[in-house]
């Protein structure tokens, strides 16, 4: 059992962590044994993403002030609350897909850009690519336009080339 001064410390750090989310989501871990827990988490972590089972009182004061607190008719029964300080994708994936072999793990709702997600939209935010897939694609397409260009302005004095070429095979011929 926390005291009181604990309790303060909790909400202040976990206030801090939702004020810096990209977005949040709610779970009900009920259920879940240790190992399934331990292995979520690990996903979650290896996906850059923090889990965290607090008290629904703490995390309604915590969640004051956030985008978090849409979610505060939610907080009751065992929460876990998953944060996600850069990529809004990567924690939708890791729990989508840990939900279709895990029947027992309940994702409840979440938020992102002060918006609210239902379960529907959470698994449509699944199915997007990630922040670094985005990134790849934008630099491989910045990438094409000037090797474009520059196949493009080579292959006059190319043609050129092959057209001098022709004329003096012509005439060596003659």
């Amino acid at each position: 059992m926390l005291n009181i001064s604990q309790k303060k410390v909790v909400v202040e750090r976990l206030s801090a962590q939702l004020a810096d989310s990209e977005t949040t989501m709610l779970i009900d871990y009920k259920g879940l044994d240790v190992l399934k827990m331990t292995e979520l988490r690990m996903k979650l972590r290896d996906a850059g993403v923090q889990i965290e089972v607090v008290k629904n009182t703490l995390l309604s004061r915590a969640s004051e002030g956030s985008d978090t607190a849409l979610m505060k008719d939610l907080f009751k029964g065992p929460n876990a609350i998953v944060i996600s300080a850069q990529d809004p994708v990567a924690p939708a994936k890791v729990l989508v897909d840990f939900a279709k072999d895990n029947d027992k793990l309940e994702i409840k709702a979440g938020t992102l850009a002060g918006k609210l997600l239902s379960v529907e939209e959470i698994t449509q935010l699944a199915k997007m690519p990630s922040k670094e897939e985005l990134l790849t694609k934008l630099v491989c397409t910045l990438n094409a336009v000037p090797t474009s260009f520059v196949t493009v302005i080579s292959g006059v004095p190319r043609a050129f080339v092959n057209v001098l070429n022709a004329i003096k095979d012509q005439k060596d011929a003659a």
